[in-house]
């Protein structure tokens, strides 16, 4: 082996290699974060939309009273019950006001969904663009190694290619910028 001439185009190959690896190292930690985040958040959006849904039944169970009771009411009123009367508009009263409690906690459960599903959509463009990096920096990574075993250097150069393309998606897993 002394007498081999060591080319220095295999230094190159090892230490892109092992800046390939170490990107796609980072890319499947982050590209996981990101996928569990993207994961909780659509739980949670679910969550708020059930809330949602659960104050709109409410809500609506509340209206039905009242037009009940505003029907009964109008009876009542021609048959010149003041005290009944009076029951009556309190309840039809009372039952409003829940109704316009529950019709604005359903528009803040409305909002926090669409902003969970906001980040949940963040997240899973940060998991993408992780992903697509690990997948290129595999790629040269494989590819630098046969480069390395045969000593072909146009494998390495392919595989440099694509550890590049890695790369960036990589720089995109934090940026977004494509």
């Amino acid at each position: 082996m002394s007498d081999e001439k060591k080319e220095i185009w295999v230094n190159y190959l090892a230490l892109t290699t092992v800046i390939f690896a170490v990107c796609a190292t980072l890319s499947t930690f982050k590209g996981g974060g990101f996928s569990t985040r993207s994961l909780i958040k659509q739980a949670q959006a679910s969550d708020e939309w059930a809330y949602f849904q659960a104050k709109g039944i409410k809500s609506y169970i509340y209206q039905v009273q009242v037009d009940k009771l505003e029907l009964e009411l109008t009876g009542i009123q021609q048959g010149s019950n003041q005290k009944l009367s009076s029951g009556y508009t309190q309840k039809i009263a009372d039952y409003k006001s829940k109704i316009e409690k529950y019709e604005k906690e359903r528009s803040e459960a409305q909002a926090k969904a669409k902003q969970l599903e906001d980040e949940r959509d963040e997240a899973q463009l940060h998991s993408k663009a992780f992903g697509m990096a690990v997948i290129y920096l595999q790629i040269a990574i494989l590819l630098s190694s046969i480069a390395g075993l045969l000593k072909k250097k146009v494998i390495w150069l392919t595989g440099t290619i694509a550890g590049l393309v890695g790369v960036i998606y990589f720089a995109d897993g934090f940026l977004v910028f494509l």
